[in-house]
C-alpha cells in the first residue's frame, strides 16, 4: 500500500507540475496548437518580393520640385517664374531623351551643349537681364549656397540699415 500511496502521490505531482509549468511557459516550442511562446508558423508559404526600382521622375516633376526654391531664391514674380518653369521643363526633358538613347560619351557631350547654348539663349529672352544672370550664378554655385548667401546679404542689409539710423 506504501508503494501505491508513492505511485499516486509521484503521479499527481507530475500531473499538477507539468500543468503549472504548461501555464507558465506556454505550450512550448513546434505545438501545433498555433499560440504560446513557441516558434510561429504561417500555413501560407511567404513569397520574397524584390523591391520595385522607383520610377524614374518626369521633366515636369524634377522641375515642379525645384521651382519654390529657385523662384525664392531669385526673387521671381510669377510671370517669371513661370517663364522659367516652361523653359527648364523643355530642357530637362530634352536631357532626359538624351539619356535614354544612350548615345557615346563625345556625342552627349555635343548634344547636351547645344541643350544648354538653346535653354542659355532662350532664358536670356525670356527673363530680365539680371534675373537671368542670377540664375546662371546659382546654377554655378548651386541652390542652397545661393539661398545662404542670400540670407547673408539680407542680415548684412539689415545690420547697415540698424547702423544707419
Amino acid at each position: 500500500m506504501n508503494n501505491y500511496i508513492n505511485y499516486t502521490l509521484l503521479f499527481f505531482a507530475m500531473v499538477l507540475g507539468g500543468a503549472e509549468l504548461q501555464a507558465q511557459y506556454g505550450y512550448g516550442y513546434g505545438s501545433g496548437y498555433g499560440y504560446g511562446y513557441g516558434r510561429q508558423r504561417n500555413a501560407i508559404p511567404q513569397v520574397e518580393q524584390t523591391p520595385k526600382e522607383p520610377e524614374p521622375k518626369t521633366a515636369e516633376q524634377i522641375v515642379d520640385a525645384e521651382m519654390p526654391k529657385i523662384s525664392e531664391t531669385l526673387e521671381l514674380n510669377e510671370f517669371e517664374s513661370a517663364v522659367l518653369s516652361s523653359i527648364l521643363k523643355k530642357y530637362v526633358q530634352k536631357r532626359i531623351e538624351m539619356q535614354i538613347l544612350e548615345l557615346s560619351p563625345e556625342q552627349m557631350r555635343e548634344g547636351m551643349e547645344k541643350i544648354t547654348k538653346a535653354q542659355d539663349e532662350e532664358l536670356k529672352a525670356g527673363l530680365p537681364l539680371e534675373k537671368y544672370e542670377a540664375f546662371v550664378e546659382m546654377q554655378k554655385k548651386g541652390i542652397q549656397k545661393a539661398q545662404k548667401e542670400k540670407k547673408k546679404e539680407k542680415k548684412r542689409k539689415k545690420k547697415k540699415n540698424k547702423d544707419q539710423t
